[in-house]
């Protein structure tokens, strides 16, 4: 029975979004501009010369970055042997959420709650309901901001006062630092579970723990980061795999972002790098008829937000490495989707994500152009493969 591997490159865009300037991003290309700097000489950090990703270019990535947006991406080259194409958001928003549960068939119907960038960004009553859960006089940060440069601002005052850091973006989310040893994880964790419904009937889309350790000047955030996300509107493609009696696996941050509904089996990691293990171990492992849903959060998180060229460089060709390897091992009737969920351009002005198209990559459904797709199209595609019934918006590609 057939398997399919639904694989998310967190924040992997490939520029062209029709209502790109709408959000401010016209003419943002995560993966072109990225390439454009690396043959430049521009990204000569840890690796060197123009960008490398042979496999997933073999399977139309360089063909599908000039679907997206026009424009050549330099390095790319490869004549597809893969069915390849580039998907159109529609939902009001260009954020994880937004992205993951359309990619899953359920476009967002709502628009989301984002808070001013002002200083202070959050409302009175919303300070006093967070300091009043966690028992505090009163908050940090309170403004839009980047998550490592607010901690490193605050971090003193947070050791002496005791009070959680709170931040925003121009997403749709409200985000909590706090020390794990001084504040306490669990505290922390609970603190945000507690808050959290106030804030999706508020329809912000998530409450994000971000803890961290260390001392002034020497700290890291731990893997222990959770995501308290609104339950999608609709039930999305792992429910109806999951209806049909199948099995998911959902792997790194897919969990949360769909609220474990659906979800069979997890497997979490505290890298990329342990994330790409649990997916080669899927491929063996994996059962007849299942579905396995990945996210790779670090391309967002350590190289998107913080405008590191080289090291999204870095991170694209590790990851095509790995993808190499596991291409090679899939199996007759297996469906492997490589995909995006929006785009973070590392050249982009500011630290926030951008408006893009995002690359439709399929092995294991044989080779040409999809064209342009909706990102609801891939869950109705999945759904067919693995023959289950497919309940959102989305047409199958295959």
């Amino acid at each position: 029975m057939a398997r399919a591997f639904l694989i998310v490159m967190d924040s992997v865009g490939c520029g062209g979004a029709p209502d790109a300037a709408d959000f401010g991003d016209a003419g943002a290309n995560t993966l072109g501009h990225i390439a454009a700097e690396c043959a430049a000489g521009r990204a000569d950090i840890g690796r060197q010369g123009p960008l490398r990703m042979p496999y997933l270019d073999a399977l139309g990535l360089g063909v599908a970055i000039k679907l997206a947006s026009g424009q050549t991406a330099a390095g790319f080259s490869a004549t597809p042997q893969g069915r390849w194409g580039a998907a159109t958001e529609v939902s009001r928003g260009k954020d994880t959420p937004s992205g993951h549960w359309e990619l899953a068939g359920v476009p967002v119907p709502w628009d989301w709650t984002y808070f001013p960038d002002t200083s202070p960004a959050f409302p009175p009553d919303l300070v006093e309901l967070v300091c009043k859960l966690a028992g505090t006089k009163g908050i940090l940060g309170n403004c839009h901001a980047s998550g490592m440069p607010i901690i490193a601002r605050h971090f003193a005052e947070h050791q002496r006062l005791g009070w959680p850091i709170c931040y925003t973006s121009a997403d749709s989310v409200f985000q909590i630092a706090a020390h794990e040893d001084s504040f306490g994880l669990d505290r922390l964790l609970k603190l945000c579970a507690d808050l959290a419904p106030h804030l999706h009937a508020m329809k912000v889309g998530r409450v994000i723990a971000r803890p961290f350790r260390g001392v002034v000047g020497d700290f890291y955030r731990t893997p222990n980061r959770h995501d308290y996300a609104m339950d999608p509107p609709a039930p999305t493609l792992l429910d109806w795999v999951a209806s049909a009696g199948r099995a998911t696996h959902a792997i790194g941050k897919i969990g949360d972002i769909f609220s474990m509904k659906g979800v069979g089996a997890l497997h979490k990691g505290a890298s990329d790098i342990a994330l790409f293990d649990h997916l080669d171990a899927l491929l063996g492992q994996a059962e007849a008829g299942s579905l396995t849903f990945a996210n790779f959060v670090e391309f967002d998180s350590l190289y998107g937000h913080p405008r590191d060229v080289a090291g999204y460089a870095r991170a694209l060709e590790w990851f095509d490495a790995r993808a190499g390897g596991f291409l090679a091992r899939l199996r007759p009737g297996d469906l492997a989707i490589f995909t995006a969920d929006h785009g973070n351009d590392p050249t982009w002005r500011g630290t926030e994500h951008t408006r893009e198209r995002v690359p439709v990559l399929c092995a294991g459904a044989g080779t040409g152009s999809l064209g342009h797709c909706a990102f609801a199209d891939v869950g109705a595609s999945v759904a067919q493969h693995l023959g289950v019934a497919s309940h959102g918006v989305g047409r199958s590609f295959l």
